[in-house]
């Protein structure tokens, strides 16, 4: 594609330099010459066509207008050769229109033209086999030409877009296989490991305060790794972990208040309340937080009227961050929450979070605490 957008300026430039010389070279001194308007009627032609990538369809009827003029002109040699102009048009229309009708159009334009041109060359042998056999050289080669090079066209964007989606389900199939290993072995040992040491501890309560020590700084460290683990299991089950940075807190902050904005652009009245240094999060935390963000705000615009109120609120305490999403219309009157209130809840829970979801007294509500990178 890089190397299409390279090489085509040159490309549309070409008849501009090279028609003069090819009217040139049909100019014998003192026996022929190119007259003044063919020579005016090619130059503008060159000109359209070198505009052809912006307007591929007007660009072909005005070359196969321009044409006319030309077939009636008197030239010699390979001067003759500038009309056909309006042929690379025809095959560029074809090549780059899906719509039947605009190719139909053109090929109809073209098709006139070199049919005046024949006649006005010698009407006296217009209906002759010869004039079907030219026509068809001129107008049938160029369109099957544009119409095969858009076919090509689409079978490789269709096999660029098969390949692209089997190496995103290869993807997700290697994530998800990794995250059962991660589940099954890793988490299932260091599980043990942390209940292990918790006994331990009970037990040997009245022994060596050293010993005691490094059994509590152990404890910490396998507790940590652990739920190290149940949020990189977050991160691998997640379809569209690449969507969000889990390194720059300033992404996170876009990300919310895009959502926000497309919440109101679907007429819906949102405030938003940042009180909080998003920065604190983890990367988990922080991509955990978008996420619930998004999903409580689709249930909003999902189960709520259009022109309902609701309100995002960020905030913190202690070592937590708070979420909370308020709607002044509640989502649904079911007392069984969605896959979508199941979900969220899930993500916090593996984030080492809390997560309540329910009615108010005038709407709906979402609230939630995740712990921040400075929690034991």
């Amino acid at each position: 594609m890089t190397m299409q957008r390279r090489v085509a300026p040159y490309v549309r430039f070409a008849p501009l330099l090279l028609v003069p010389p090819t009217l040139l070279a049909s100019t014998f001194p003192g026996e022929y010459r190119v007259p003044l308007s063919y020579w005016l009627l090619a130059m503008a032609a060159a000109a359209v066509f070198a505009v052809g990538d912006r307007w591929p369809f007007a660009v072909s009827i005005v070359l196969s207008a321009l044409a006319v003029p030309m077939f009636a002109e008197q030239v010699w040699s390979i001067a003759e050769l500038v009309p056909y102009l309006g042929a690379v048009a025809l095959a560029e229309v074809a090549m780059r229109s899906a719509r039947h009708l605009v190719v139909a159009a053109a090929a109809v334009a073209w098709t006139a033209a070199v049919l005046v041109g024949v006649w006005l060359d010698n009407h006296d042998s217009f209906w002759r086999a010869a004039t079907a056999i030219t026509t068809v050289a001129v107008v049938a080669i160029p369109l099957l030409l544009g119409l095969y090079l858009r076919s090509q066209r689409v079978l490789a964007a269709t096999y660029r877009a098969l390949a692209a989606d089997a190496e995103s389900r290869t993807r997700s199939a290697e994530r998800a296989a990794l995250a059962r290993e991660l589940h099954d072995l890793v988490a299932h040992h260091m599980a043990s490991i942390v209940l292990r040491i918790g006994v331990a501890e009970h037990v040997l309560g009245g022994a060596d305060p050293r010993v005691v020590a490094v059994l509590d700084d152990v404890h910490r460290t396998a507790s940590g790794a652990l739920t190290d683990i149940r949020r990189l299991l977050v991160a691998l089950r997640d379809p569209d972990l690449s969507t969000v940075t889990l390194v720059d807190p300033d992404s996170v902050a876009v990300e919310i208040r895009a959502a926000i904005e497309r919440t109101r652009a679907a007429g819906f009245v949102v405030t938003e309340e940042f009180g909080a240094d998003i920065g604190a999060l983890d990367a988990i935390g922080r991509l955990t937080l978008v996420r619930v963000v998004q999903e409580a705000l689709t249930n909003v615009m999902k189960h709520a009227p259009p022109g309902s109120r609701a309100q995002v609120s960020i905030g913190r305490e202690g070592l937590k961050t708070t979420l909370r999403i308020v709607s002044t219309t509640a989502p649904t009157q079911s007392t069984t929450p969605g896959h979508g209130v199941v979900g969220m809840s899930e993500r916090v829970e593996l984030a080492g979070g809390e997560l309540r979801v329910g009615p108010t007294s005038d709407g709906w509500e979402v609230v939630g605490w995740l712990p921040q990178e400075a929690a034991p």
